[in-house]
């Protein structure tokens, strides 16, 4: 693993000068109250995110024993909202490039909102299957939006560091369904199923955070690449004047180079980030989505699934903390090979473990260890495209891993029923194999270059 490269000394402040990119002027900036306040808006929809998206896995017994679910019904509902997923995040990424990200963000947090409450009303499968797909369309996008509004507006820099503090505060999120799922599943709260308020207190939360979120900018970057680059002046014109520091100086090459898609770089970069979703999708949901009915499989009874799987889930934000320090401090291609592979180890000693303590340390250092891989996974999937082509490049590329993620409960639940969870735990380890073999040889190195900078000479940085 190496050292990312240092970053240029500080240089005098330097006024706004009109022959300066926007891209330029925003990579010179030092950290602003602004991009403080962006982390933390994003971060907050992206914590209800992962609420949703790990709330059917943690009360999947629960939802089995409701409404009598078994074999194709409840692997079903445990896909829907990811195939969900999968739509959104196309259909949201290439709204969010046509119409801005701000606008894409409202949407999907409100269809979020709306059909997560009604999630709490299902009355049998096929209408609890139907409103997840419906929330899978506002959640699949999140992702798609969360990655590229925050690589466009953060400085070079401070971009894999503020990320990493983004889904920091999103993945707490996680633990907290699986200790809610603790608390509530075994009451009637007001006469009310315990797995209903679990749907109920997320949707309140991600409305909320919609009616917050409103207030982020546009991302000046994609201002800047429709051509509307007096609004794009305007927004990093008043992130200049907040700066009390002196600002980095220009990089050399400050002009974002023509990059078209289909394009040999980023067929190559395509190619990379397609296998690595689709793998990692495998790695980090067939761990969190599966964790409850493996564990029940093991023969454990349903309120001590709830609790082992609730402490593994701390080691997901506690991950996310520790990726805060690391993610800028090396190379990102290298530490996501290495993070796979220690994400095969624990997910092996995790199958294999058979007592309750050896089941909870190996859980909670696959999730701390999953947790680090995916920060920087988020990160360097954004840097891979120029603006003009992120929202939608990005959002096909997760749509790859959540139809992988949809596709999970057909394929990993049968092989845990019929083989038990060592086999299944290792099917997962040779995936991620595939995984580092695919980013060791197709991925590009990011870590502090400027992410509309895709080609110098005529050749493609690596």
């Amino acid at each position: 693993m190496t050292r990312a490269q240092p970053q240029p000394a500080a240089s005098p402040r330097l006024a706004h000068e009109p022959d300066v990119p926007v891209q330029a002027r925003i990579d010179r900036l030092p950290l602003l109250p602004m991009h403080r306040k962006a982390v933390l808006l994003v971060g907050a929809g992206l914590l209800f995110d992962a609420y949703e998206t790990f709330l059917a896995g943690t009360v999947s017994q629960v939802l089995q024993d409701e409404f009598l679910l078994s074999g194709s019904a409840l692997e079903l509902v445990l896909a829907s909202a990811f195939i969900g997923q999968v739509i959104g995040s196309v259909a949201m990424g290439r709204f969010a490039d046509r119409f801005g990200r701000k606008k894409s963000f409202v949407v999907n947090l409100l269809m979020y909102s709306v059909f997560t409450l009604a999630g709490a009303f299902a009355v049998d499968p096929t209408t609890m299957a139907i409103f997840r797909f419906l929330a899978g369309l506002g959640i699949g996008a999140e992702f798609t939006l969360a990655d590229s509004y925050l690589s466009e507006l953060l400085p070079a820099a401070h971009r894999g560091r503020q990320i990493a503090w983004a889904y920091t505060v999103s993945f707490l999120g996680i633990p907290l369904v699986g200790f809610l799922a603790l608390w509530l599943v075994p009451l009637h709260p007001l006469g009310v199923a315990g797995w209903r308020w679990l749907f109920v207190i997320g949707a309140l939360g991600s409305g909320l955070t919609w009616s917050i979120r409103r207030a982020l900018p546009e991302s000046p970057r994609w201002l800047a690449s429709k051509g509307r680059t007096e609004e794009a002046d305007g927004i990093v014109g008043a992130m200049e004047r907040q700066a009390t520091g002196p600002l980095l100086p220009t990089q050399a090459v400050t002009a974002p180079a023509p990059v078209r898609a289909g394009t040999s770089p980023l067929r190559r970069r395509t190619v990379m980030a397609w296998v690595l979703s689709g793998t990692q999708a495998v790695g980090y949901y067939g761990f969190g989505t599966l964790a409850p009915l493996v564990l029940t499989a093991k023969g454990f009874p349903l309120i001590h699934s709830l609790a082992y799987t609730a402490v593994s889930y701390l080691g997901y934000p506690l991950g996310s903390l520790l990726s805060v320090p690391v993610v800028e401090r090396f190379e990102r291609k290298y530490l996501i090979m290495v993070l796979a592979g220690l994400m095969a180890a624990c997910g092996l000693g995790f199958g294999l473990g058979s007592t309750g303590p050896a089941i909870v340390v190996c859980g909670f250092a696959y999730t701390l260890v999953s947790n680090l891989f995916s920060n920087t996974y988020h990160i360097y999937l954004a840097e891979q495209y120029p603006t003009h082509l992120r929202g939608a490049a990005v959002g096909a590329a997760y749509a790859v891993g959540k139809s992988v993620t949809a596709a999970l409960p057909f394929l990993l639940l049968p092989l845990l029923h019929a083989q038990g969870a060592g086999p299944m735990f290792a099917t997962i380890a040779a995936v991620m194999l595939l995984l580092i073999v695919n980013v060791a040889t197709l991925g590009p190195r990011t870590t502090g270059r400027a992410i509309d900078i895709f080609q110098t000479d005529g050749q493609e940085l690596s």
